[in-house]
């Protein structure tokens, strides 16, 4: 990441030395300039982080939103990014613009090798806000069961080998994968995407309903645990109190 200077200047800059002019907008918090709740800002702030390439980031308050951002990007709320000039809005699009342009031998690939890694847990957020958002006391334990499920199927992904996990030559039997992220041992794509949605999950469910993730979801506390030890995730997560803030009308009181 760039230290904050003009952007004219910046982009100056990194095109001279051959580098992309990278700015990506995020959505700011409670106080207007600190990281916001926002999981797909911080899905591209790790991924440009992952790929090693300078740039800039700058925290867009949804409540007094620049004359200038507004002209830059019309109608459109973080997160979005500047590419040597080029505005770009589309999240899915972003990342694969992203995979496509800082591409190897520069810049690692980020695509999970394995296809199945891209749509693990991709479930699990969408249950949690049927859970989160539901004020009824009867109808809780089914939404409940529902979000249990999903995070059930996601920890036995975590939990079982890769293929790459498994030696052929070896008369060890490998049952249970010892991997840090979703594909493997380094962070992909999947787990930028992924990632956040869990933290958010993990930090409301249990400010609102307190719901813990299961002790005996070892995947899932293993994949976290993980997350939680790299500079990529933690430097790019909201505060746990910016993410319960943004659920304070969201999350809905039993009835």
């Amino acid at each position: 990441m760039h230290p904050s200077s003009s952007p004219a200047k910046t982009c100056l800059r990194q095109t001279r030395c051959g580098f992309p002019a990278i700015e990506l907008f995020v959505k700011a918090g409670s106080d207007g300039e600190s990281i916001g709740n926002c999981p797909f800002s911080q899905r591209l702030f790790m991924i440009l982080w992952l790929k090693g390439v300078i740039f800039n980031v700058t925290t867009v308050d949804l409540k007094r939103k620049p004359a200038d951002l507004q002209n830059l990007a019309p109608g459109t709320n973080p997160p979005f990014m500047t590419f040597d000039g080029e505005v770009k809005t589309d999240v899915n699009k972003i990342e694969e613009f992203l995979e496509e342009k800082l591409a190897p031998p520069r810049y690692p690939k980020l695509a999970p090798s394995h296809p199945e890694s891209n749509s693990a847990g991709n479930d699990v957020f969408a249950k949690f806000s049927a859970f989160i958002k539901n004020p009824r006391k009867d109808a809780n334990e089914n939404l409940e069961k529902s979000l249990l499920k999903a995070l059930r199927k996601l920890d036995n992904y975590l939990n079982s080998p890769l293929p790459d996990e498994i030696d052929a030559y070896s008369t060890e039997e490998i049952t249970v994968s010892s991997r840090k992220f979703l594909d493997g041992d380094e962070l992909t794509l999947a787990d930028c995407n992924l990632l956040p949605k869990l933290h958010i999950i993990k930090v409301v469910a249990k400010k609102y309903r307190n719901f813990d993730f299961p002790p005996e979801m070892t995947g899932i506390s293993r994949y976290l645990n993980n997350a939680y030890a790299r500079d990529e995730f933690t430097n790019t997560c909201p505060a746990d109190q910016e993410i319960e803030y943004a659920y304070v009308d969201v999350a809905k009181r039993m009835k």
